[in-house]
Formats: structure tokens, C-alpha cells, sequence
């Protein structure tokens, strides 16, 4: 198995906002991932998706999982409803964090009490469904310090922002930098080529890299295609390829 092989460079291939309805514009993806060989990934499950997607009631996409546990992913726990419900912005960085940079930070603005309610609801989950759970990723990477201060209570490992990964409870900080598109327009998907391209070269000597995906880029050839060509650079370029708990794991406890 790949992950057995913990030294030297490594891809982490993270897929995000995996749920029942966003699973169709991963599927031909990952079939073609699985066409390489061996390349576990890390998918970021929402338990509800915008609240209209209950994992729980659809037995057809739990089986899907299960077999991608058993393939050698890994399932981490990204949000609960993927959505912002929180009361409206109350300043102008609140406003730009929350309505223009992304409308789905769920866990910004979010109480101690808030948080933790939402992530014990998420690991009771993966419990009832006897999924293993070692790592939480917020929405868009944010998270408020009622959630941090939620996180430090709970039984997971890591949690992680755009470019690093950071053991739990102490968020000791161990960096992993990513590449991440903004798909939603072709300006966007061009922009975020060019700037994936300067960032890749940059981080030649990292020794780990993460790619992150989310379904939006599953729905454009353009991007689609960006992802899997460099996936299979980096392989070709030696990295092996990792989940992140096992990358995690291969590192040196300070």
C-alpha cells in the first residue's frame, strides 16, 4: 500500500463537500483516480448538506463510503450543514468573510456552545455509522475561537486551514501547503490555472502537497482535467500519494 511508504514527498488528494447530491460530479473522477492504482484520498463529508441532504437517509451513498473505506480513504467531518445560518453580519469584515468571500463559513461566527453542539452531532454520527474519524475540516477553512476552543474538547486529531495541518487538541501547526480552485466562471478557472501553475513550481520542494477539490471543478472539463493531469505529474514526479491522517501520522511528534 502506498501509505505504508511514509517518507520522502507526498500528494494529499482532498475532496471536498462530499455528499449524497454533490457525489454525481465527483463519480467520473474518481473512477479515473481509481484507473491509476492505489491513490487513497481524504473526502470531506457533510452530514447535511444546506439541509436538504441527510446522509443518514440515503443508505445508497453510505454504501459508497463504505466502500471507500475499505478501498483505503479516509472520511473527515466538514461542517454539519455546509451552510451559513447564523444571524446577519454585524461589521464590515463579518460582511465580507461571510457574504462575499464565501457564503458558507458555517463555523465563523459560530459560539463555543454553537460549535461543539454541531460537532458532537457530527461524531455521533460517524460513530452510529461506524465510520472512523480522526480528523474535522471547517466550511471554507473558518472557523471562530468558540469552534477552536469546541475542538480542544472533542476526541479528533487534526484539523487544518489552507496551508497547514494542525494536531489536536494544541493546534501545533505543521505546514502542508494546497492548491485550490475558484471554478464558479471561465475567468475564474483561467485565473486560478495560472495561479495554481506559479504556486505548484513554488512548492516544488514541500515536502508534502495537498490538492484540494471541490465539486464545482468536477462540472468543467478545463478544471477537471487540471486535476487529474496534475495528480498524475505529481505521482509521476515521485510523491507518493497519502490520506491526511496517515500523512499526519508519518510525521514526528514534537
Amino acid at each position: 500500500m502506498h501509505e505504508r511508504l511514509a517518507a520522502g514527498r507526498s500528494v494529499l488528494l482532498v475532496l471536498h463537500d462530499v455528499a449524497p447530491e454533490t457525489w454525481p460530479d465527483y463519480q467520473p473522477f474518481v473512477e479515473a483516480v481509481d484507473a491509476l492504482g492505489e491513490v487513497p484520498m481524504t473526502l470531506l463529508v457533510v452530514p447535511d448538506f444546506h439541509k436538504r441532504n441527510a446522509l443518514e437517509q440515503d443508505a445508497g451513498f453510505r454504501r459508497i463510503m463504505q466502500r471507500r473505506l475499505v478501498r483505503g480513504d479516509e472520511l473527515a467531518l466538514h461542517g454539519y450543514y455546509h451552510a451559513d445560518d447564523g444571524p446577519a453580519p454585524r461589521s464590515l469584515r463579518d460582511y465580507f468573510m461571510r457574504r462575499i468571500y464565501t457564503w458558507e463559513g458555517e463555523f465563523y461566527g459560530l459560539s463555543e456552545a454553537q460549535a461543539l453542539q454541531r460537532l458532537e452531532a457530527g461524531v455521533e454520527l460517524f460513530q452510529r455509522l461506524d465510520w472512523p474519524l480522526t480528523g474535522f475540516v471547517a466550511p471554507a477553512w473558518l472557523m471562530s475561537e468558540g469552534t477552536r476552543q469546541a475542538l480542544r474538547q472533542l476526541p479528533l486529531h487534526y484539523t487544518s486551514d489552507p496551508q497547514h495541518l494542525y494536531r489536536l487538541p494544541d493546534f501545533t501547526a505543521i505546514k502542508a501547503p494546497g492548491l485550490v480552485w475558484s471554478a464558479r466562471s471561465a475567468w475564474r478557472r483561467g485565473l486560478s490555472k495560472a495561479v495554481s501553475t506559479m504556486q505548484e513550481r513554488r512548492m516544488h520542494g514541500a515536502s508534502t502537497l495537498r490538492l484540494g477539490l471541490h465539486p464545482v471543478d468536477m462540472r468543467h472539463d478545463f478544471s477537471r482535467n487540471y486535476w487529474l493531469d496534475t495528480l498524475q505529474r505529481l505521482l509521476a514526479d515521485g510523491r507518493t500519494p497519502m490520506t491526511k491522517m496517515a500523512w499526519l501520522a508519518s510525521r514526528p511528534v514534537p
